[in-house]
């Protein structure tokens, strides 16, 4: 592999875990959190899922301006807006404050999966695309898993106001990466409202699911976003086919069942990571020990790229996907025994495999829908892919912030276990027709 495709993976990579760690290492420090600004634990989650949230549903964006524009110009909006929130967020005088800041953050660090998977699907071809997307994965990985060690030492150190900051170190990668960024695009314009169509639509299915922490009124508005907001995005799909979702991407089988199936690995994740500082708070645990927890996963990551592209290699994006989606179910059920028992050996078991998961996920869905659409609707493909990638993971949060209250931490767990399996079933056309390929014709 040339340098080039050495060095740009790891500093995209870099800015990738940087956004991530913008859910990691602040989730644990929600207890801090909480009580500094007078909510509850519960509450206090939103700023978790909400960040994720606002991650999710611009990402689209990004990916849409990027074919438009090209990818210099959003990144270094998203960037900044990343920054900014960081700062705000570790500012924050009150929670309402705090939430605003945290879903600016989550809007800034939006530009970073989508544009840096961009730059690589540009730059690569072939076998050396796969190891570039793999490269990233594996250090947007370690970087994420060391967030609940690093922000858990920071806590400690200085508070978690300083905690909130970290995505601020994003802006100095950007000078290394400069000269990689393009910026040629199609010249044509944004569809404003179809963003915006698409992204109340998310929102409604995150605040439904996290209703259970705030009441009926967020219920209510979850619930009218969801069932209002799916026949409208419909609707505008079929008026402006060439608009914010292309009708070629959402007809696109190939993309929209990678992406339904790899939601599981991200609601996986980010699950537990609520989860397992909630519990082993209760039980008295600092932050940074918490955070000693996901070590074994950072060592683990450099090695996850031979995995993922030896896989994808060998047995294509179909059987990859659904190889993480099982990961992601076996990770769930063993978290949801070790929050049971306060069993360590289970919860870093179950660390491990949702680290897996994750970095098999993320690249393998990237190069599917890369392979799957036409270039000039390739930065919104990979967007509407990401989205929905990334909804999974504010889902999952909601899911044991808003459940965990009613069935228990355990319980929610074993619950977000049931969309791995429901992600295996989208993908079995995937699978057969993969299967079906490989049937050789009779002489």
């Amino acid at each position: 592999m040339t340098t080039d495709a050495r060095r740009v993976p790891l500093l995209l990579g870099t800015l990738f875990g940087l956004a991530g760690m913008g859910s990691s290492s602040a989730s644990i420090v929600l207890h801090d959190l909480a009580d500094d600004l007078g909510v509850g634990v519960g509450v206090a989650a939103w700023t978790i899922s909400l960040y994720v949230l606002m991650l999710a549903v611009t990402t689209a964006v990004y990916g849409r301006v990027a074919d438009l524009v090209g990818v210099r110009t959003p990144l270094v909006v998203g960037l900044t807006l990343m920054a900014t929130g960081s700062l705000v967020s570790a500012l924050a005088p009150t929670f309402t404050v705090e939430v605003v800041a945290r879903m600016a953050q989550g809007a800034g660090a939006a530009a970073v999966p989508t544009l840096g998977v961009t730059v690589l699907n540009q730059r690569y071809q072939g076998s050396e695309r796969g190891f570039a997307l793999g490269r990233l994965a594996a250090m947007a990985t370690a970087i994420v898993c060391a967030g609940p060690l690093l922000g858990g030492l920071v806590d400690n150190w200085l508070g978690w106001r300083a905690v909130m900051a970290l995505p601020i170190l994003g802006l100095l990668v950007l000078p290394a990466i400069w000269s990689s960024l393009t910026r040629e695009g199609t010249g044509d314009r944004l569809d404003v409202l179809g963003a915006v169509l698409v992204a109340a639509t998310a929102g409604g299915l995150v605040l439904l699911v996290q209703s259970p922490t705030t009441g009926l009124a967020i219920a209510v508005t979850g619930g009218l976003l969801l069932v209002l907001g799916v026949p409208t995005v419909g609707a505008w799909v079929r008026r402006r086919p060439d608009g914010f979702l292309p009708v070629s991407v959402v007809r696109n089988g190939t993309v929209v069942r990678g992406a339904l199936a790899a939601a599981a690995v991200p609601a996986a994740w980010f699950g537990q990571l609520i989860a397992v500082p909630v519990v082993l708070g209760r039980e008295g645990w600092p932050s940074w020990q918490v955070g000693l927890l996901l070590v074994p996963s950072t060592v683990l990551a450099p090695f996850l790229p031979r995995i993922s592209g030896g896989l994808l290699d060998r047995i294509g994006p179909p059987r990859t996907l659904a190889a993480a989606g099982v990961l992601a179910a076996v990770s769930l059920a063993l978290a949801a025994l070790g929050c049971a028992l306060v069993n360590v050996p289970l919860v870093v078991a179950a660390l491990l495999a949702v680290a897996v998961a994750f970095a098999l996920g993320q690249p393998t869905l990237s190069a599917a829908v890369s392979d799957a659409v036409d270039a000039d609707v390739r930065g919104v493909a990979l967007g509407v892919a990401t989205l929905l990638f990334l909804v999974g993971g504010s889902v999952g949060s909601a899911a044991v912030a808003g459940l965990g209250d009613v069935v228990g931490v355990p319980g929610s767990l074993a619950a977000l276990a049931v969309l791995p399996l429901l992600g295996l079933a989208v993908l079995s056309p995937e699978l057969r027709t993969r299967r079906a390929d490989r049937v050789p014709e009779p002489a």
